[in-house]
């Protein structure tokens, strides 16, 4: 059972990352710095205080890009191999000696990659929509609900990871359908022009 509630912690935090890339693991070292959460022995490095300051700037950085016009789809250019690459480190990170390596890198990557990158590339999408139909003006309404969001998810994962699981896997449908339709349109275009 421990195992499984790190699987879903690791997997929610990492779904987070697919919202903002540096929030769940500000919020990881938060959490570890104050015994909330127990990180894997490679990973305790993210509950000290250096790494405390370093991801609190990369997140007070990264909330204020997205607000800035044309920067906010450059980062979404970037965020999406980096929020894969974060959500596979953060599922490892959250799973435990207890674990063979083989398998805990086999589930970070595709369970936690994967959760962060098919949020990403929605969130992209939604993104490109947002600019399409409002000229730009709703993207910091979209900047704020992602930001939001991630926080939230975050901290739910600490706090109630089953509850967050659950949440995420509704959350993962959802955004596989969205992006099945999106892509169904986008080759239906394709082949009427």
């Amino acid at each position: 059972m421990e195992t499984f509630l790190a699987i879903c912690l690791g997997v929610s935090l990492s779904t987070a990352c697919g919202f903002r890339v540096f929030v769940p693991p500000l919020v990881m070292s938060l959490a570890a710095i104050y015994g909330h959460l127990t990180l894997a022995p490679e990973f305790a490095w993210m509950g000290t205080y250096p790494a405390l300051i370093a991801f609190a700037i990369a997140t007070v950085v990264e909330i204020v890009a997205y607000y800035v016009p044309v920067l906010d789809h450059f980062l979404d250019a970037i965020a999406a191999p980096t929020a894969v690459v974060a959500g596979m480190l953060i599922t490892a990170s959250t799973l435990g000696t207890e674990v063979d390596p083989w398998v805990q890198w086999t589930v970070a990557a595709i369970a936690g990659g994967g959760a962060a990158g098919i949020v990403e590339i929605l969130s992209n999408f939604t993104r490109i929509a947002s600019t399409g139909t409002t000229g730009g003006l709703g993207n910091p309404i979209f900047a704020t609900i992602e930001l939001v969001t991630s926080t939230g998810l975050s901290i739910l994962a600490i706090a109630l990871p089953l509850l967050a699981g659950i949440l995420v896997i509704s959350l993962l449908c959802f955004a596989i359908i969205r992006l099945s339709i999106l892509l169904s349109k986008l080759k239906q275009a394709q082949t009427s022009s």
